[in-house]
């Protein structure tokens, strides 16, 4: 963001979405991740990976990969607390070496620009070099916000608080049971024994 809001600053608008690159053998690799991006310049993305993630340094090495926004909560779940066998399927992107989920509402293909790595967080500044949609987003729901927001809470379980974490599952638990369907239920599940193995392992 280039300043405030723009793509080469931290205050642009973060989109939750799920990121596609290579690993070392070629095949995908699938992880959540907020892009930072200005929707006033949609051609530029700012990807922050820390330094020793599977996609920082899928990224470092081969410096392309794909964007995925998706309403499909119960991928975005399952990619959060690890890898996601078998995996969902996929075609070759168009313009850069990787692969566009199938099921994905629309994609950005993109390429890194830019590296600064003198942070905690890597600093990826990207172009986007081809974009499509597939279909329609699904809508707003309570369930699938909620379900990204535990989803989110399901990656931090090393260093927030179990108590917090759970105060937190509480509340989104009664959002999933009121407007989910099937795949945000299972979802949900899914988000909250994978907090409650991380708890355990935490108090050994």
């Amino acid at each position: 963001m280039t300043g405030p809001g723009g793509p080469a600053g931290n205050s642009g608008l973060i989109l939750e979405a799920l990121v596609t690159t290579l690993d070392p053998g070629g095949a995908m690799h699938l992880a959540p991740m907020g892009p930072h991006l200005d929707p006033a310049d949609p051609g530029r993305l700012l990807l922050l990976p820390y330094p020793d993630s599977d996609t920082g340094r899928n990224l470092r090495r081969h410096p392309e990969g794909v964007v995925h926004v998706t309403d499909d909560v119960l991928l975005l779940a399952r990619a959060a607390v690890g890898p996601v066998e078998p995996p969902p399927p996929a075609f070759p992107a168009r313009h850069v070496r990787g692969f566009v989920l199938a099921g994905a509402c629309r994609y950005h293909e993109f390429r890194v620009t830019a590296v600064d790595d003198s942070g905690p967080r890597v600093r990826l500044a990207a172009e986007v070099v081809h974009a499509g949609r597939l279909r329609d987003f699904f809508g707003f729901n309570r369930a699938k916000h909620a379900v990204v927001e535990a989803a989110i809470l399901a990656t931090r379980t090393a260093f927030l608080p179990a108590e917090e974490i759970a105060a937190e599952y509480g509340r989104l638990a009664v959002l999933v049971a009121k407007t989910g369907g099937p795949a945000e239920k299972e979802a949900f599940a899914l988000l909250e024994a994978h907090v409650e193995k991380a708890k355990a392992s935490r108090q050994k």
